[in-house]
């Protein structure tokens, strides 16, 4: 498994819902959670292995979503 953390525009719960069948359907997502509170509303993403930061970061954007990683 592997953590992947992003910045987003994601900053209400029903953008957060509507992000959960986008998600859901991903079969190398594990778990996911947004974190609406923080200035960056961060998008953490468990993951296999085999999934990638540009493959999240297309996927969110084709579905209206601005996304990029988080770097520490």
């Amino acid at each position: 498994m592997k953590l992947l953390i992003f910045r987003t525009d994601i900053k209400t719960k029903k953008k957060v819902k509507s992000l959960k069948p986008i998600l859901k359907n991903q079969s190398t997502i594990t778990e996911w959670t947004v974190d609406t509170e923080d200035i960056d509303n961060v998008l953490r993403i468990e993951a296999k292995e085999t999934l990638t930061e540009k493959e999240v970061i297309h996927l969110l954007k084709k579905n209206g979503y601005y996304c990029e990683p988080l770097l520490d």
